[in-house]
């Protein structure tokens, strides 16, 4: 036991050394963990970390990965992109495994294993093009959203990969393998539809009830049974794990309790997933590439090449021009996190040897960095590549900002709603939150936006991309909560006004401290409401009401303050 808690120790401070070391330098963590794996697999020099059941629990990581794209495959702003985007996404992945599987079957691989490579490098990286674009102010462009909605959509359409490879590895006759497949994609059809039925009848009742109980702790639990339930069917069908956690998130990506859910299962995701890549980086072995160099370097060029040409024929079909087309095929081109984790299923399927496994994992991460040198001069190559001027900063002033959000209301009580309705009712979108199911259920009745969710838990606002508000209101009960999302918010989007709602002049001066543009204390803002309504009644002039009350607001309230301990 010693010698194993020796080894996580070693495991965990590499592994938080590498993963600062590269969030500072703005890389991808994704990169990080399998630089760990490499230098801490048996491949390389110094110290070995060896035990039984790592790969079994990183395999987990692929099944919340896969269950977090089935949360965001219903998103709204994929939503609006669905029509044009579901099918560029899906021709992208079918024709690049179409074209690399060709290419490589003609280069000498068995059909198989042509098929296989197809696959694997069809795949983009997700997270490395929304950190690089994000970083680069381009995700609000017309080329980001095109190619992010891709890129995501195209995470969606790859989940048949995980159905049809590890059948792959059982068959070799073309009759069996055609059953095989035919049983595989009904085995498929019917996890489906029972974690359909399930979810549609059990699983928001089910989740109403651990709500409910207001407890953070039994509801990432139950979270976890669902994913876990689910993934138990699908590979009890003789499916992968992974399939089964894209169908629970995509039952629960319908539901109000899908931000939270989201927020309850990303440490977890993103702790297992980084086990995940530390064992794909324990696979790959730096002394086997140096016979296979000219390979590994043909297959970057074939993933980097074939996903540009053919992102950008699809792209122009939809009438872009020139310089978007390049843009978007060249965001596109680099390798994915996905494609590692089809390599590893293929490799345990046993579709593919060792050797080739190697060739695909080095080909893989050398795209990966070769793409996202591409992403980083997308503009400069583009502007190359049509001999055009780049757009003048009027030009990209005016590109639409479709995806950002207007208002974010923490809590949903009688505060909250009643301006939810009044933004309702001037035609403003608005997006709100509460801890209580009841409040959810209310506003999902009034037709608004109402999700479950704590305000003050930073992986939701993290995940709501909380810097895209033009206004926060925080209508919440509670000190605590209020002054938490308050200090988050200013920590990261410092940019966006916050108007706070609170019980007493107290905590509306701590809330201005910790940033908040306006902090209204209930007691005494009742109180100038009813005053507003005597002055008007008395003829008073509506400057002269305005004036008064924002006097008094503006010097902190203190005569009510100071008359109130007098009489006290």
């Amino acid at each position: 036991m010693m010698e194993y808690l020796v080894q996580i120790i070693l495991l965990l401070a590499v592994a938080i050394t590498v993963v600062v070391v590269f969030q500072r330098l703005h890389i991808p963590t994704s990169l990080g963990y399998l630089l760990v794996g490499i230098l801490l697999g048996p491949h390389t020099a110094g110290p070995v970390v060896s035990m039984p059941g790592l790969e079994s629990l990183a395999e987990f990581g692929v099944v919340f990965l896969l269950f977090t794209i089935g949360l965001n495959f219903s998103l709204p702003q994929m939503d609006a992109l669905r029509t044009r985007v579901l099918g560029l996404g899906t021709g992208q992945v079918v024709l690049t495994t179409l074209v690399v599987g060709v290419v490589t079957w003609l280069a000498g691989l068995p059909i198989i294993a042509a098929f296989v490579f197809g696959a694997v490098f069809a795949q983009s990286s997700t997270t490395i093009i929304a950190s690089l674009l994000t970083e680069q102010g381009e995700v609000n462009t017309p080329h980001g959203r095109l190619g992010l909605a891709m890129s995501v959509f195209q995470d969606v359409t790859a989940v048949p990969f995980l159905v049809v490879i590890p059948v792959l590895g059982v068959s070799v006759a073309a009759d069996v393998l055609a059953g095989s497949l035919a049983l595989a994609f009904a085995k498929a059809v019917l996890a489906f539809i029972l974690v359909f039925i399930v979810g549609r009848w059990l699983l928001s009742p089910f989740f109403q009830i651990i709500s409910e109980r207001r407890s953070v702790e039994v509801f990432t639990l139950a979270v976890l049974l669902v994913a876990l339930f689910a993934a138990w069917i699908t590979n009890s069908l003789g499916l992968s794990l992974a399939f089964g956690g894209f169908l629970a998130g995509l039952v629960l990506g319908k539901t109000e309790f899908r931000h939270q859910v989201e927020s309850s299962i990303s440490p977890f995701r993103d702790v297992l997933l980084g086990l995940f890549f530390i064992g794909i980086g324990m696979r790959f072995n730096p002394v086997a590439i140096p016979p296979i160099w000219q390979w590994t370097l043909l297959g970057a060029l074939l993933i980097l090449i074939s996903k540009i040409l053919i992102v950008a024929a699809l792209v122009r079909g939809i009438g872009v021009d020139a310089r978007m087309m390049w843009r978007t095929g060249l965001m596109l081109s680099v390798g994915g996190e996905f494609g590692l984790a089809l390599i590893a299923i293929a490799l345990d399927s046993g579709v593919i040897d060792i050797g080739l496994g190697q060739i695909a994992i080095s080909s893989v991460l050398l795209s990966m960095v070769l793409g996202a040198v591409l992403i980083r001069f997308n503009d400069a190559i583009a502007t190359f590549l049509t001999k055009t001027s780049p757009p003048s900063d009027e030009e990209a002033a005016e590109l639409p900002q479709a995806a950002e959000r207007s208002v974010i209301i923490g809590g949903y009580g009688r505060m909250g709603r009643t301006i939810a309705i009044l933004l309702h009712a001037c035609g403003i979108p608005f997006v709100a939150f509460d801890t209580d199911p009841r409040r959810v259920a209310l506003g999902r009745a009034d037709r608004h936006a109402v999700w479950l969710g704590d305000i003050a838990d930073p992986i939701l606002l993290a995940s709501i991309r909380v810097e895209r508000a033009s206004l926060i209101v925080l209508a919440v009960d509670i000190k605590s909560t209020a002054l938490s999302a308050m200090i988050y918010i200013k920590r990261t989007s410092a940019h966006v006004p916050v108007i706070v709602r609170v019980r007493d002049l107290e905590t509306s001066r701590h809330l201005l401290a910790a940033g908040a543009a306006h902090a209204y204390p209930e007691t005494i803002e009742s109180s100038l409401s009813l005053g507003v309504t005597a002055l008007r009644m008395l003829n008073v002039a509506a400057d002269e009401i305005e004036e008064a009350v924002q006097n008094l607001r503006n010097r902190g309230y203190q005569p009510v303050v100071e008359d109130e301990k007098k009489r006290l």
